[in-house]
């Protein structure tokens, strides 16, 4: 009986083709730069708007709390109807100059929208 050696040198360069694949996978991911973090609207809105005060939620609910102030909320009814800051009242923002005649000038008015 004869013994015949195999040639087993295309198995082994496939496995040795696909370690050195996934190595150069590894390091041009592990060298990519992060993506960059966005800005948030808030700041977009600050630079657009500066004019505009910013108003934080423990002032806001301060505020309202007092009575100093009316809260707004700008969205579309159906987003209001969903779920609004309990005391809010709407006028969705395509609408807002329309029905300034309903807000209380005196009064400190505070609009949100999300």
């Amino acid at each position: 009986m004869s013994t015949r050696k195999k040639n087993n040198s295309i198995p082994v360069f496939i496995l040795i083709s696909g370690g050195l694949l996934l190595i150069v996978a590894a390091f041009m991911l592990a060298n990519q730069n992060p993506p960059a973090a966005p800005t948030p609207q808030a700041a977009i809105e600050e630079a657009v708007y500066p004019e505009i005060q910013r108003v934080s939620i423990d002032e806001a609910k301060a505020a309202l709390d007092s009575g100093s102030a009316l809260i707004v909320d700008v969205r579309a009814a159906d987003a209001y109807q969903d779920s609004h800051i309990a005391g809010a009242i709407n006028i969705p923002s395509e609408e807002i100059e329309a029905r300034l005649g309903e807000l209380d000038k005196a009064q400190w008015i505070i609009t949100y929208c999300t």
